[in-house]
């Protein structure tokens, strides 16, 4: 027995049904919400202002897709850091959906895997922040903030 499966344009297999704003897979004609396209490589401010965007807007499964695009993109001593912030989204994701057992879990795991960064951040996420947030995470805390509110601008190493 074969099971036909949907493919995108390049015959990858790619799940074509509908998503509800949590990601939940809806009957094939029903309406969903749009989706943020996978495999997007982007800049790290541009990820990070996309997936913020879509925190704040309540659809923390659709920051994943955009999180997780910029972890397979990253260059590999930043990818445990965007892996990691693609964690804390699906955690966001499992809780917004009741599954709190499952959000702790994926919260607890992307925080570890972002506070190895807390002494050096790249690209103004603020993991301390995060991991703080993490760890006092619960049913009534809101969306996290991604970025520090003002990014410390690059030092100068010119020697200038």
């Amino acid at each position: 027995m074969t099971t036909e499966r949907d493919r995108d344009a390049e015959g990858r297999a790619r799940n074509a049904r509908p998503r509800d704003a949590l990601g939940r897979p809806l009957p094939y004609g029903a309406p969903g919400e749009e989706r943020a396209p996978e495999g997007v490589v982007r800049e790290p401010a541009q990820a990070l202002a996309e997936a913020q965007e879509l925190l704040d807007a309540g659809r923390p499964f659709h920051a994943h897709e955009v999180l997780e695009d910029a972890w397979k993109s990253a260059p590999e001593e930043e990818r445990q850091l965007w892996r990691g912030l693609a964690q804390l989204a699906v955690g966001l994701t499992h809780r917004a959906r009741g599954n709190d057992r499952g959000a702790a879990t994926l919260i607890e795991r992307g925080a570890g895997n972002i506070a190895p960064y807390a002494a050096g951040p790249p690209h103004g996420v603020d993991v301390p922040g995060l991991v703080r947030w993490a760890h006092a995470t619960g049913p009534d805390v809101g969306m996290p903030r991604l970025t520090l509110a003002d990014p410390p601008e690059p030092e100068d190493t010119s020697g200038a």
